[in-house]
């Protein structure tokens, strides 16, 4: 596959509600990077599965992540908690991953000339999408600061689960996503670990400036 030359690529892993996304949000639109949540494509193959379990097949699968629309992506039902155990399991199948892992790299290397890079995020950007990255980026927080914050999340979206369910769902994934054959969550020895634990979106966002802004000078 043939990359663009001279553009910014951002890789970051994280575990589930870390602030991730919104870290990633933040730097694209700073440094005008196209933006690619690539969990929430298991989400969209996740939710495909769940509505579609007759015809759910590696080749229906491949011609849905082949004619798949960056909008599609924000449906709100992606969100829900049915679908991320969908999309937990679905991420282990290595068939899928590799159908997966082409779109994203697409999105990664080649991103669309009116942008000057791409910021991915996700479980394996680093270890296996974009090991060579400009910048890579390991966010975490707990798991009891992640799940209060996706519990929030539901909140606003009027949606009916407890914290505790959260919670539980949280530590499910967490594991899914660590013990996996393919691809597992882990932090590398060149990435730069950042706890948003204790700091809020303005604060994480300064350091990773910082970072970025001191390489992106010299």
């Amino acid at each position: 596959m043939r990359k663009r030359k001279n553009i910014i690529t951002v890789a970051i892993d994280s575990p589930a509600a870390a602030g991730a996304g919104t870290q990633s949000l933040l730097i694209a639109k700073h440094y005008n990077l196209f933006y690619l949540d690539t969990g929430k494509i298991y989400r969209y193959i996740g939710n495909l599965k769940l509505n579609n379990k007759k015809k759910f097949s590696y080749y229906f699968v491949k011609k849905k992540v082949k004619n798949l629309k960056i909008s599609y992506l924000k449906n709100q039902k992606l969100l829900s908690n049915e679908v991320a155990i969908a999309a937990s399991k679905i991420a282990k199948d290595k068939k899928i991953r590799d159908i997966v892992h082409k779109f994203q790299k697409k999105c990664a290397y080649q991103p669309p000339q009116r942008y000057n890079g791409s910021v991915l995020d996700g479980r394996d950007i680093i270890t296996v999408q974009m090991k060579d990255a400009m910048f890579k980026f390991y966010i975490t927080a707990s798991v009891k600061t992640r799940a209060r914050r996706r519990f929030e999340e539901y909140k606003n979206l009027n949606k009916k689960i407890t914290y505790k369910e959260v919670l539980k769902t949280l530590k499910i994934r967490d594991k899914s996503d660590k013990e996996r054959k393919y691809g597992p969550l882990k932090k590398t020895k060149d990435s730069i670990l950042i706890n948003t634990t204790k700091l809020s979106k303005k604060a994480c966002f300064k350091i990773i400036k910082a970072i970025m802004d001191k390489k992106l000078s010299n």
